[in-house]
């Protein structure tokens, strides 16, 4: 069932409150959109409204979690990971264990406007160091992540998305931290996609099927700590890779990708993301205007293969 993960997140967020009294929640007059609102309800002695005011709030947080609470830290992820000096001081250079949660990222985020588009915030949040960074590409993986999250030590950011996706995990799925999910086996290349566009590289991954090529699509939903053992072994099983993600070409999955790749003197590693400030739209126009939709990962993935 199509969900954003937004939602996902609010309802487990909810759910899990009354499991861990030491969660705490802050956010940023935004509640109704990043879904804090459910959380809100049920537990309100236990709810933040920081007003518009984040890097007060990402200063709050960090004390609430360094005095032993679990605050998740919440607004959209332009807004939030926007106030990254406060981030880098306050809950990275301490350690401090907090959940910065960056809803409506990307450009997926459509109509709501370009000025609200996060396109920085992953390479932001993964050059600080000890900060973790998730980004699910479903419902289900996102309550398995919240789930973990809740449990996890140190700083985090959790990356979800305005619009809704449709599934690409079953049921029983397992989220584990810091491990890639191979969702189909091919062995002429390999798409590695995160987040809102895991399922255009299923859809690319069939496309090209019809087509007679095998591709192997594997979702990262932790963006760091990478798995640099799923990239290598791809790049070795396959005759390239090809990473795709609803965020700026510089800092993200693909960036992180190469790196792993450079490292190892395996490739080619060809990046589809971002390349400029976008507009506003809906989502799927926007994806095919920027180069995000699954018509243009096949192209990619051919032009690797030549």
């Amino acid at each position: 069932m199509a969900k954003a993960t937004r939602l996902a997140f609010g309802e487990a967020l909810a759910r899990l409150g009354g499991e861990h009294l030491e969660v705490v929640v802050l956010d940023a007059d935004l509640s109704k959109s990043t879904m804090t609102e459910l959380f809100a309800k049920k537990y309100p002695e236990r709810f933040f409204e920081m007003g518009i005011a984040e890097g007060n709030m990402v200063g709050v947080a960090a004390g609430m979690a360094l005095a032993g609470k679990v605050p998740f830290c919440c607004s959209f992820a332009c807004f939030v990971a926007g106030r990254f000096e406060q981030i880098r001081m306050s809950v990275g250079y301490n350690r401090a264990n907090v959940r910065i949660v960056g809803t409506h990222a990307g450009i997926g985020i459509g109509e709501d406007g370009y000025s609200q588009m996060a396109t920085e915030d992953i390479a932001c949040m993964r050059s600080i160091p000890n900060m973790a960074v998730v980004q699910p590409a479903d419902a289900v993986e996102t309550e398995r992540a919240v789930e973990y999250l809740v449990r996890h030590r140190g700083p985090a950011f959790l990356r979800l998305t305005r619009q809704k996706l449709e599934d690409v995990n079953g049921p029983d799925y397992r989220f584990e931290f810091g491990r890639g999910v191979i969702l189909r086996e091919g062995g002429d290349v390999t798409v590695v996609a995160t987040g809102g566009v895991v399922g255009e590289a299923l859809k690319a991954a069939g496309a090209l099927a019809a087509r007679g090529v095998a591709a192997r699509v594997v979702n990262i939903h932790t963006i760091k700590p990478l798995d640099e053992d799923v990239v290598l072994d791809s790049a070795r099983r396959t005759r390239g890779l090809v990473t795709v993600e609803d965020h700026g070409i510089h800092g993200g999955l693909g960036s992180a990708v190469a790196e792993v790749a450079a490292q190892a003197a395996v490739g080619p590693v060809r990046r589809i993301g971002v390349r400029d400030f976008a507009e506003s739209g809906d989502p799927a126009g926007l994806y095919r205007k920027y180069g995000l939709s699954a018509e243009h990962i096949v192209a990619e993935a051919e032009k690797l293969l030549r």
